[in-house]
């Protein structure tokens, strides 16, 4: 899917990030299998199925005696977990067990602990459990394949393998999962206005996209595993995206340089080396001057705009559907609720505000929001999508990158 410049505008917003998306899914590697412990993070490629019964027999929910008939019952034996199973119960018998053990064959229930008395020997057998008080409304035996059974599907691909998806697939039996790794990110910031360290002189800004990027793009399911900087002299730009280019990262992003000024060169170099401009501007505040382009090798480059609250709104109209779509990541559910206290101005573009949840579960703005600012970002709960003529109502929600 292309979607060119549309005007002096760009592309809608929703356009926008189904346009990459889809030239991430176009793009996605193919699957790999890992041992699960090196999983966290990726994307299930396939769907992940229980390898056997879990449990795998009767076990015990709880510390207390597995009996048999009415009682009282004379303790025959001990089952621990990780022990094989006892001899089947005969009635007025019990044995007592531990959670997680398994149950002797003929078990009616587990007394936990709390409800019995024993009488003569102190523990072990020849001791006699009486029940003290009422019988336990529960069974308290988990009995063979309650979680699941044997082949029974667990999750679909295109779930985030998160640590409870690492713990399911190892209590059911896997050792390894077929996944699309996390896509790899490579990023330059660009202009000669920019410093790393300490506070600016007039004519100079601090870099705060630099610090916020490797852990926001973390958090659309990228790593970056790079990031260098350059000036604005003719050159500098192409050399440092030849670099990049050359280290075998999936994605590359700049910041900086997308606009149309007399120092913004990545157009213009987009245009030399025959790039393919798949997103050329989008009809959003902040972030208009985002784009997406085809390097002629195949590799995606998102380009942000320079100040820092626009670049995190192209960050997610592009950068974060581009890696669900390499990733193959199932689009999440869509979140809404109700924008109060913010006024649209007769804005004709979409606009991305950062917003916080009142008691009464709506939202509204947490603070500046300008296209330099980030103080409302910080205060966030979540990003609005707020889109041209809305007067009021729902909106999405877009979780803080």
């Amino acid at each position: 899917m292309v979607v060119p410049a549309a005007g002096e505008h760009g592309a809608g917003f929703d356009e926008a990030r189904s346009a990459a998306r889809g030239l991430g899914s176009a793009l996605a590697p193919a699957p790999v299998t890992v041992p699960v412990g090196e999983a966290l993070g990726t994307v299930l490629a396939a769907p992940l199925h229980a390898l056997g019964d879990v449990p795998a027999a009767d076990a015990s929910a709880m510390d207390g005696f597995a009996v048999r008939g009415p009682g009282p019952w004379r303790v025959v034996g001990q089952a621990l977990a990780g022990a094989g199973p006892s001899a089947p119960l005969d009635d007025g018998h019990a044995v007592e067990v531990a959670t997680g053990a398994l149950v002797p064959a003929g078990t009616d229930r587990v007394l936990p602990v709390e409800v019995v008395r024993l009488v003569g020997a102190a523990a072990g057998a020849d001791a006699v459990v009486h029940l003290d008080g009422t019988p336990p409304d529960r069974r308290h035996v988990r009995p063979r394949g309650e979680e699941c059974s044997a082949g029974e599907p667990l999750l679909p691909a295109g779930r985030r393998v998160v640590p409870g998806v690492l713990g399911l697939a190892a209590s059911t039996g896997s050792d390894c999962l077929q996944v699309r790794r996390r896509p790899r990110v490579a990023a330059l910031l660009t202009g000669d206005e920019v410093v790393a360290a300490g506070l600016p002189v007039p004519g100079q800004v601090r870099d705060a996209v630099g610090p916020l990027l490797p852990g926001a793009v973390a958090s659309l399911g990228g790593d970056l595993v790079a990031l260098e900087r350059c000036g604005d002299a003719p050159g500098e730009l192409d050399a440092a995206l030849e670099r990049l280019g050359s280290g075998g990262a999936d994605v590359l992003l700049t910041c900086g340089m997308a606009g149309s000024g007399p120092a913004d060169r990545l157009r213009p170099w987009l245009a030399r080396t025959g790039a393919r401009l798949v997103v050329d501007g989008v009809e959003v505040r902040p972030g208009h001057p985002m784009l997406l382009a085809s390097l002629p090798g195949g590799t995606p480059l998102v380009g942000l705009p320079g100040n820092p609250l626009a670049a995190v709104a192209a960050l997610l109209g592009l950068l974060g559907p581009l890696l669900d779509g390499l990733s193959g990541l199932t689009p999440p559910v869509r979140a809404e609720a109700v924008l109060t206290d913010w006024e649209p101005r007769g804005r004709p573009a979409t606009v991305l505000l950062p917003v916080r949840r009142r008691p009464d579960g709506a939202v509204e703005p947490a603070g500046p929001s300008g296209p330099a600012q980030l103080r409302g970002l910080a205060a966030a709960d979540a990003v609005a999508v707020v889109p041209p003529g809305w007067s009021g109502g729902a909106v999405e929600l877009l979780p803080v990158p």
